[in-house]
């Protein structure tokens, strides 16, 4: 196998996924975060003020799921094949989700009545939970492993999906996501929202730390083979560590009222959490709880060395341009959202 600057082309690629996927988490969390708690916020102008804070970014922090679909595919077909086909009905949910958000979030200003726009205040917090709940059941399962035939097929039914850690993985996601949106919301808003927001963050804080807590417990107790190798080498010690520090540092920084450094520990935190994950289960995209043999690595599910010289190279090209592009609109609507008459 050839390599570059000493590492085989196949987990250079797989570096490439992990940073895509990683890069959706951070952006699209706390998008999915904001809507998931948009009930919670009860007048008309504090829903608003929510909605325009996201509003012109939301679209583009899901270009990087894009990215990783196709880096998935054009990088490690047989995974692609394998885990869409196995995930069938939760990607299914999980993109009914995107659709029914986009559609509430275009829809909700469109007509001034209080029952239209409330039921598409529900829809949107509704298709949000929903979608953080959809990706952490497909991250526990994959962190898990699934019934894998010879031919690299899915060999369960859907309903296997819903076990005690996919399910746990699943609740802690959405929790992460609410405090993250709750974070991102008070860094945009000022006055009576943000003092709501600020409450907010802090109760989310406490729903992360019960709910992350228990399924590390669980992890621990029921599934130890998520932690065999950060107990075999000790250098892999500072994932966790950093993990820990950023979760510490939220409340740390909530109670300071450091809004900016607490969405940055929690960035961190979904940073960490999913390199522990691709850490774990390297060199597997797809492990085989029934026979290891069945399972899906770097190695058997890659496409050919020339295909990965390629697709580094574009990759090289092109997501450092979609981060030009994130940062700009970022920049460019920073600051607290202001409502005019082209708000949503």
């Amino acid at each position: 196998m050839e390599t570059f600057l000493g590492l085989d082309y196949n987990v250079w690629w797989f570096l490439v996924f992990g940073a895509v996927i990683t890069g959706y988490a951070v952006l699209d969390g706390f998008d999915l975060g904001a809507g998931a708690l948009h009930l919670f916020l009860k007048k008309e102008t504090s829903r608003r003020i929510a909605l325009n804070a996201i509003g012109p970014v939301w679209d583009g922090n899901e270009v990087w799921l894009v990215i990783g679909g196709g880096a998935l595919f054009a990088g490690f077909p047989v995974a692609y094949a394998a885990i869409f086909s196995a995930f069938y009905v939760p990607f299914m949910i999980f993109m009914i989700g995107l659709i029914w958000r986009a559609v509430a979030i275009e829809f909700r200003s469109k007509e001034p009545g209080v029952k239209w726009r409330l039921i598409w205040d529900f829809i949107y917090s509704f298709a949000c939970i929903v979608i953080a709940l959809s990706l952490g059941l497909m991250l526990g399962n994959v962190a898990l492993g699934l019934p894998l035939n010879a031919d690299h097929e899915f060999a369960g039914n859907w309903l296997s999906f819903f076990n005690p850690f996919s399910i746990m993985v699943a609740v802690t996601t959405l929790a992460l996501f609410m405090l993250h949106g709750a974070i991102y919301l008070a860094m945009k808003t000022e006055n009576r929202l943000y003092t709501k927001l600020s409450l907010l963050a802090k109760s989310f804080t406490i729903f992360f730390l019960v709910a992350f807590g228990i399924t590390t417990l669980y992890t621990l107790l029921y599934v130890p083979h998520m932690s065999d190798t950060i107990r075999s080498n000790p250098g892999y010690f500072i994932l966790p560590l950093i993990m820990f520090l950023s979760i510490a540092n939220i409340p740390r920084q909530l109670n300071k009222g450091k809004w900016r450094y607490a969405f940055i520990s929690s960035s961190v935190t979904i940073a960490s959490l999913l390199a522990m994950v691709a850490l774990e289960v390297f060199p597997y995209l797809l492990f085989a709880t029934n026979d290891v043999h069945n399972s899906i690595t770097i190695a058997n599910g890659a496409s050919s060395v020339k295909t990965m010289k390629t697709l580094l190279l574009i990759a090289a090209i092109g997501t450092p341009l979609v981060g030009v592009y994130t940062v700009f609109v970022f920049w460019t609507f920073k600051g607290k959202v202001k409502l005019d008459e082209t708000s949503y």
